[in-house]
């Protein structure tokens, strides 16, 4: 677009240069219209007669600048008629035209068939006028865009990168940014998330077995409480110009009533850094981490009756046995995508020996603990008005730790164990497709296995069936229904039925739970497990069946 200066510049060059002369003239060069009281027709091909003196002709060149930019499609319309003529005319088509106070100037298009020239100052001045169409009758309709503000949308990059899980956003906290704290850190480049998880479950069934709480067996005989608590403190580097850095600390504690699924603990949870480069096609992440976070999953974190044991026996790191490990992922294009990981395993006796060792965390490692790669190849696709949310995913594990050989115990500790594992998630039903595409229904399973010479669990086998927003007035509580078999390793049962005790196969559980989203950062969750077989391996005829009652919250800060 053309600037004032440049029409005065073109507009005086063709008056100098035309004094004796007949000028044509375009809407463009319109400041000529105040030389002369006939200037251009806009009918018939305009002409100019230009006889002024050279101030007048400068004085003329910014009086018409202006009238260009007031009003230029009357001055042309009404350039051919006398003064009186013409203001009497302005006289009527301003009576004729409404004249509400909060209504714009109206101002009638398409009388003139050249462009006006503008400079971009006056262009940006005018973005607040209304947007002008021409109707069938020559009516002025006018619009106005509206964009809506997140105020929280800032906090987004200070999300932790590179995990599955989903984390609410800090719009979806206790505290969001009360006294405008998460703001304050926020301008120094520090984000934050933390959570409480607590949870009960107590069996239903008469005749359940109790005992001291030394000699339970497994979770819910005796009522059965547990907290993890956990703070996630994140620092963006992409301020200094690293494409996505990020440096994330994190810490995590644990209590247990019932002891056997991990030792009380107060650690480390997470030390990493990350960052992505060529284009974001790579992503790497580095440090201390806990890759049952990076890999596998499902769509919905936190699905009560999800089981990743299989997993975590055959060496994968857990939230509260966080191990030093390289990731790096590549992604083929929006949705396919390979990601690898060189861990340093977790104890190959479990969790429980992991934690004990080890309760902050930050040893480089354990007693018989080797080396872990794992590889992972996924396609992932979010949910979108008409494009279900969908995640297909299948990997491997490569251990190099020592483990106990079940076949025979008495025999040297071996390494070459392994896992491997396929899992599919996909959104049968959207309920709310224009508005949250992510409401619906969605069914999924999850198959994984690991040698049962050297692993207790051989197959683990999951279908889950769960909705998110089912009801209008509750557009995000979640219900799931899960089922799972476990199968435990031959050798193991092999020797337990040799030393005379009752041995299982396997064991088979169906959960239902409901989960509720009371307030920003507040969820609840009430559920139904029945479990035939609690205990692994061996049973006792009271401990054949259970029906755990199972309450937790939820609380994220």
């Amino acid at each position: 677009m053309g600037s004032p200066l440049w029409a005065i510049e073109a507009g005086y060059q063709s008056i100098h240069g035309s004094k004796n002369k007949e000028a044509k003239c375009t809407v463009g060069d319109c400041f000529v219209a105040a030389t002369t009281p006939r200037i251009c027709s806009a009918t018939a091909a305009p002409t100019c007669s230009l006889q002024s003196s050279e101030p007048q002709r400068r004085l003329a060149v910014a009086l018409s600048l202006a009238a260009c930019l007031v009003s230029p499609p009357v001055l042309a319309q009404t350039a051919d008629e006398p003064a009186p003529k013409r203001i009497a005319a302005e006289q009527a088509t301003k009576r004729r035209m409404p004249t509400p106070p909060d209504m714009a100037p109206k101002v009638r298009i398409g009388v003139v068939n050249q462009p006006i020239r503008l400079h971009a100052s006056a262009l940006a001045s005018t973005r607040t006028l209304p947007i002008i169409k021409r109707g069938s009758a020559d009516r002025l309709a006018q619009t106005q865009t509206r964009k809506t503000f997140d105020p929280f949308a800032r906090f987004d990059a200070f999300r932790e990168k590179g995990i599955w899980l989903n984390v609410p956003a800090p719009a979806d906290t206790v505290d969001q940014d009360k006294d405008g704290i998460r703001s304050t850190l926020a301008d120094v480049g520090i984000g934050y998330i933390g959570w409480t998880h607590n949870t009960f479950a107590n069996n239903q069934l008469p005749n359940a077995a109790r005992s001291s709480i030394a000699n339970q067996l497994y979770m819910g005989q005796n009522p059965t409480f547990a907290t993890a608590n956990f703070v996630i403190v994140t620092y963006d580097l992409s301020r200094f110009g690293i494409l996505d850095g990020q440096i994330v600390v994190g810490a995590e504690q644990q209590y247990w009533t019932w002891k056997r699924p991990g030792p009380d603990r107060v650690g480390l949870n997470t030390l990493a850094y990350y960052q992505t480069f060529l284009d974001r096609k790579f992503e790497l992440k580095l440090g201390y981490l806990r890759n049952a976070n990076e890999f596998t999953g499902t769509l919905f974190g936190g699905i009560s009756g999800s089981n990743m044991f299989a997993l975590f026996q055959a060496g994968m790191s857990t939230n509260a046995a966080p191990t030093p490990a390289a990731n790096l992922k590549y992604s083929f294009d929006d949705h396919l995508y390979n990601k690898v990981s060189v861990q340093r395993s977790i104890s190959p006796d479990g969790p429980y020996a992991q934690i004990t060792e080890n309760p902050s965390g930050l040893k480089w490692g354990t007693a018989n603990a080797g080396i872990l790669f794992i590889d992972e190849l996924g396609y992932k696709s979010k949910a979108a008005p008409g494009v279900p949310d969908t995640w297909l995913r299948a990997g491997i594990g490569l251990n190099g730790s020592r483990y106990k050989n079940l076949a025979d115990p008495d025999q040297q500790r071996e390494s070459g164990n392994n896992f491997h594992y396929i899992a599919a998630d996909r959104q049968l039903w959207q309920s709310d497709v224009e508005g949250t595409p992510s409401r619906g229904i969605y069914g999924g399973f999850s198959i994984m296995g690991a040698p049962p010479d050297l692993n207790r669990i051989s197959r683990y086998y999951e279908l889950r069936l769960y909705a998110k927003g089912l009801f209008e007035s509750r557009t995000s509580d979640l219900i799931a229904l899960v089922a799972n078999n476990t199968t435990w390793s031959r050798f193991a049962v092999d020797a337990a039925l040799a030393k005379g005790q009752l041995a299982h196969h396997d064991t088979t559980a169906i959960t239902g739970t409901y989960t509720a989203h009371l307030a920003p950062g507040i969820y609840a969750s009430l559920g139904l497990s029945y479990i035939h077989n609690p205990i692994s391996v061996t049973h006792t005829p009271q401990t054949e069946h259970a029906l755990n009652l199972l309450v937790s919250t939820l609380i994220f800060f």
